[in-house]
């Protein structure tokens, strides 16, 4: 289990396969908010904290690919 707090702003996102995923804008409750600028679609999108493995060397690392996370974002 990570801790949640650990999360922070501009820290890149990445799946289990190492690929970016997003970059952290903020935390939003029991998710985690990505910058619009990593957006194909200029909008914030959300992941699920429930997702995230670990967070270390200022990466936030999840429990999925990319492709997976990208399908799941909301």
């Amino acid at each position: 289990m990570f801790d949640k707090f650990r999360i922070k702003e501009h820290m890149e996102v990445v799946g289990k396969n190492g690929q970016h995923v997003g970059t952290v804008d903020e935390k939003d409750g029991d998710r985690v908010k990505l910058t619009r600028t990593d957006s194909s679609d200029g909008k914030h999108h959300y992941i699920d904290a429930d997702m995230v493995d670990r967070v270390e060397d200022n990466r936030v690392y999840l429990k999925v690919d990319e492709a997976t996370a990208e399908a799941a974002k909301i």
